[in-house]
């Protein structure tokens, strides 16, 4: 490493970054409850990134490359310093100044400490073990990545720091059958370590959503009716207004949200605060620093459906003229005033699962094909599969109603339940 950051401070370059990783960790792979193999591996990665200014100092281009493990000659790291340079200079943007130095990378210390990848793994296995499982549902198989990461960052405006935090991975297949028909459900869970409750709940939820598709019936055309959300599927809802908030999609006009103006002016529904945080429990994006070694902290993006704050990475951040910006980790969304036997009131459809959701942070528009779903009128539940489902956000804020009790996934804790007034549902007959 020293040789390396010898070469990039004689190759004339604007300015440096170096990201080096280290993760350890345990993966486990189960046919149902049988273990049929595991292995323990330590993976080292470095990645450079440089940044190269044009000779009229108009244009600033940059490129990256994984630094080989194996490149020990001095010629050699010089080389791989040129070619990355060269890349660097056949394309740019507008000049920008790399992260500086702050008194938040002074204070920094987080105790230099190994995440215990055994426990993690553990918590994941008897989690899946302790499944109610049945006849008509079971585990087929799953797979588990217990991970403890060290990240080391520095650049050439002086900032050092490096980092513990762990991450986790989890796949599950459940199968579910009935009268000779069989079907999978995937799910899978990103995670710092794991909170065995909530995969226990939501496997849980699973195999009883798998065995309901099997006696599911076409959704019928539906017109313009009120679907609620209930799952993970939710979060791209909320995603709408966090990367409408991002520095990037405002300076290139993908966003015309601005700080001090009421996005929703109008709306007759509960009204949002969305807030960057450091840290949430058991998130795989607990980091003091993002990518380019900018100090995260807590700050309130949207109050009350009002912006307060636009972050994004450095080159955006500085088009825009923001000052002390970082590219956020982990959300929370409050503002939700319902309760659920109030949102789940009346004619509605909840569906639980989609062949694929999407929701559009540049047009609004979301759309979604239905896999399972229940049609709750006059006092009835059907179960639903087929369809889809569609219409814009900027149509649904405008009446948009979520419940005060909140759950997370992963690095996003949002209302545990989210009713959008008037989508449109069109039929699979």
């Amino acid at each position: 490493m020293p040789q390396l950051i010898t070469c990039l401070n004689e190759a004339g370059l604007y300015g440096w970054e170096i990201t080096q990783t280290i993760t350890r960790g345990w993966e486990f792979y189960f046919i149902g409850h049988r273990l049929d193999q595991h292995r323990a591996r330590e993976v080292s990665e470095t990645t450079v990134r440089v940044y190269v200014l044009s000779e009229d100092g108009k244009s600033l281009g940059t490129a990256s490359a994984v630094y080989p493990n194996d490149l020990w000659r001095i010629e050699d790291v010089k080389k791989f310093t040129e070619d990355l340079a060269y890349r660097a200079s056949l394309a740019g943007n507008k000049p920008y100044r790399l992260q500086p130095r702050t008194a938040a990378h002074t204070q920094h210390d987080n105790g230099g400490k190994w995440a215990d990848t055994r426990a993690v793994a553990a918590d994941y296995i008897n989690a899946v073990r302790s499944l109610p499982e049945t006849a008509e549902a079971d585990v087929n198989s799953y797979e588990i990545f217990a991970e403890a990461k060290y990240r080391w960052f520095r650049n050439s405006e002086g900032v050092d720091v490096e980092e513990f935090y762990p991450h986790s991975f989890a796949e599950v297949v459940i199968n579910a059958r009935k009268d000779g028909r069989e079907i999978e459900l995937y799910r899978s869970y990103d995670s710092g370590t794991c909170d065995a409750a909530a995969v226990q709940k939501d496997l849980t939820r699973a195999m009883r959503f798998g065995t309901d598709r099997l006696k599911a019936v076409p959704t019928p055309a539906l017109g313009s009716i009120d679907v609620l959300f209930s799952t993970r599927d939710a979060v791209n809802i909320y995603e709408f207004f966090t990367e409408r908030l991002q520095a990037g999609m405002i300076y290139r006009k993908y966003s015309d949200w601005r700080v001090g103006e009421d996005v929703a002016p109008d709306a007759t529904g509960d009204r949002f605060t969305v807030t960057a945080v450091r840290e949430l429990p058991n998130s795989s994006r607990n980091t003091a620093f993002d990518a380019e070694g900018a100090p995260i902290r807590d700050t309130v993006l949207l109050k009350d459906n009002v912006p307060q704050a636009v972050l994004g990475s450095r080159m955006y951040a500085e088009y825009l003229g923001l000052t002390d910006s970082f590219i956020p980790s982990n959300y929370r969304v409050s503002g939700g005033t319902g309760s659920e036997a109030s949102l789940r009131e009346g004619r509605y459809l909840e569906v639980v699962e989609f062949s694929d959701f999407q929701v559009d942070a540049v047009t609004g528009d979301i759309f979604g094909e239905i896999r399972l779903g229940y049609l709750h009128e006059g006092g009835a539940v059907t179960i639903v599969t087929g369809g889809s489902v569609s219409g814009s956000m900027f149509d649904f804020i405008q009446d948009l109603h979520a419940s005060a009790q909140t759950c997370q996934y992963d690095n996003m804790e949002i209302p545990a339940l989210t009713r959008l007034t008037g989508v449109t549902v069109t039929g699979a007959e």
